[in-house]
């Protein structure tokens, strides 16, 4: 039944055009992800299945083949030390070109509390700012964003940013320490701007 739902729903909202640019994602680092998985939401699989919430952040770098870069190496992160890499589902570049990196049945590292159930969407630049003025890439990030809650039935709700991920009701982390991690990347003001936009596109 909620294949059939998500058959209608994309059919509803045309899918953006998308490049694939795929990382390294081979057996290792599933069985990286679903250790990572086991540890922090008591889920012993790498496979987002699902999915409740999209998290939109920014790249802090400034071209795509950067942030490609940063994703690709399976390497302990600088910040938390943890295994697998970190990723992101989709980056968007400056031009408004959506690539995509990762599958969407693959769980990322890219929101601690959330990655067992959201999509994770980066933009390429360095404040939320830099991302809201682009008007390419924010339309493109909107098309794209729409297409993938339609197709999800995510409400508009729980699209959020990063900066956001403490006030997700689907936020969850069993490590102590990480309880209360979370960045400041697309902000709760940028966001409702955001929400706003995306509520205008029209429902699904």
């Amino acid at each position: 039944m909620l294949a059939v739902l998500a058959a209608i729903f994309a059919a509803a909202v045309p899918q953006p055009t998308i490049v694939q640019k795929p990382i390294p994602f081979g057996a290792k680092r599933k069985q990286e992800m679903a250790a990572y998985a086991k540890r922090h939401y008591g889920i012993d699989s790498y496979r987002l299945t699902n999915p409740k919430v999209i998290v939109e952040h920014y790249t802090v770098t400034s071209t795509f083949q950067q942030t490609w870069n940063t994703f690709a190496p399976d390497t302990a992160d600088a910040e938390l030390h943890e295994l697998p890499g970190t990723c992101a589902h989709y980056v968007i570049d400056r031009n408004g070109t959506i690539y995509q990196l990762v599958p969407r049945s693959i769980m990322c590292r890219h929101t601690v509390g959330l990655n067992y159930t959201a999509i994770g969407i980066e933009h390429v630049g360095a404040s939320d700012a830099q991302v809201m003025d682009n008007a390419r890439q924010l339309a493109a990030s909107l098309r794209l964003t729409r297409w993938l809650r339609c197709t999800y039935d995510i409400g508009v709700d729980n699209v959020i940013g990063h900066a956001e991920s403490l006030s997700s009701p689907y936020h969850k982390e069993r490590v102590a320490s990480l309880k209360h991690q979370t960045h400041g990347d697309m902000s709760h003001a940028a966001m409702q701007t955001y929400r706003s936009k995306l509520a205008q596109k029209g429902t699904c």
